[in-house]
């Protein structure tokens, strides 16, 4: 990404663009777009094209809506692809734009999550909830686009290039309490997320230091300012909206969610517990692929599913005579026999914070959605107690700056 960024730099200190270089035109009834090309000022023209996969084909240095300057691509998923963009309206700074799938399913999607945004916008203009802003949408050519401040890696990212270290204990604190307080303006607005997780949890600077571990023989990064941002609102749900059967990610999943019990707001919670603890131990809490296992890993870390929910779910082949039907001589019950234990046995450190954050995820992990830590309370929590008190001699509402 940095180099990116100094790609996008150094092309825009060796020419100074005016909007007039740059346009789109129709030609023989297509569209066309124009681009000066850096070395010698002229014009090069190509045709809005798709991939097979209804993905824009696009290079380096081609500008959207006479104003986005293509740097370079930040990522790809199933919606579409994120690119970083010189943006010629607002001075020439770099921003991300989210360029959509030409598929009538994406497109309705990111309609969907640009309403999501419009409102966030609406009720936070100020950006004071560290939620991702957006700066701007359009339609370009059958290609929903949608602007935001430009961040720097996820929270993921971060860990996988640095050989999945945990965060320390006080940045893992940090990241907490902002995660929280974000998710809590959308509660407060009657919005559940839905896809929690770290690959959402984008720092908005992912400048590192670097130490040396002799002892693992290898170099070991350290973030140097834990703010962070939560993204990709594609899947946020309003309380009136239909609420899709299964959601979230996986790994980060509340056991409502997989019983098919309904779900609201507090299965963001349970996600924010799972990514907590991801944080803390470098690795996933539930790393698995089927719902019986999932289950199964959860009493091993929290004990028996409550006999209420078991008796509420429609789901009743994972249970037998009221419990788990799981048989721990198999080899997939020796797999979660070894690789999950109670909570608490995975503290590592026997000091009063590390048992005050795993206090909190108990709370936050609460099999029963009704009993499940809400935000509000959470953000008092004796853990964020540092926090609280930074941002209190601060003065400052936003802790992340």
């Amino acid at each position: 990404l940095r180099e990116t960024r100094q790609k996008g730099a150094s092309m825009r200190s060796i020419q100074r663009h005016s909007s007039a270089d740059w346009g789109e035109r129709r030609v023989n009834g297509n569209s066309v777009c124009l681009s000066r090309q850096q070395s010698n000022g002229r014009l090069r023209a190509w045709a809005v094209k798709d991939d097979e996969e209804g993905h824009l084909i696009y290079r380096t240095g081609d500008v959207l809506q006479d104003r986005y300057e293509i740097v370079g691509t930040l990522g790809e998923g199933t919606f579409g692809k994120v690119v970083e963009c010189i943006d010629h309206h607002r001075g020439g700074s770099h921003i991300a734009l989210k360029i959509i799938k030409s598929v009538e399913k994406y497109k309705e999607a990111a309609r969907l999550e640009i309403n999501v945004l419009e409102k966030i916008n609406q009720r936070d203009p100020e950006n004071k909830n560290l939620c991702v802003q957006m700066l701007d949408w359009f339609d370009y050519h059958g290609h929903m686009c949608i602007s935001f401040e430009l961040l720097a890696l996820s929270t993921f990212d971060f860990m996988k290039e640095n050989s999945y270290l945990p965060y320390s204990i006080s940045q893992v604190r940090h990241m907490a309490y902002q995660i929280c307080l974000a998710v809590k303006f959308l509660h407060d607005n009657r919005l559940t997320h839905t896809d929690l997780k770290p690959e959402n949890i984008l720092f908005v600077n992912s400048d590192y230091s670097v130490t040396y571990n002799a002892e693992k023989k290898r170099d070991e990064r350290c973030v140097l300012n834990s703010a962070v941002r939560v993204v990709d609102f594609g899947s946020a749900t309003f309380d009136h909206e239909h609420h899709s059967t299964i959601v979230s990610t996986r790994h980060y999943r509340a056991p409502e969610v997989i019983l098919e019990l309904g779900w609201s707001q507090p299965c963001d919670v349970w996600s924010i517990g799972c990514i907590l603890f991801e944080f803390y131990r470098g690795y996933t809490l539930f790393q698995t692929h089927d719902n019986r296992e999932h289950l199964a890993m959860m009493e091993r870390v929290h004990g028996p599913v409550p006999s209420r929910m078991i008796r509420k779910t429609r789901k009743q082949k994972y249970f037998y005579r009221g419990r788990l039907d799981w048989d721990e001589s198999t080899s997939a019950g020796r797999y979660v026999r070894e690789n999950c234990r109670p909570l608490r046995r995975y503290v590592l450190c026997e000091t009063e914070e590390h048992h005050l954050f795993f206090d909190l995820l108990e709370g936050l992990l609460e099999y029963e959605p009704d009993r499940r830590l809400p935000l509000s309370a959470a953000l008092l929590h004796p853990f964020f107690s540092p926090v609280r008190d930074a941002e209190h001699f601060s003065g400052a509402r936003d802790i992340s700056r």
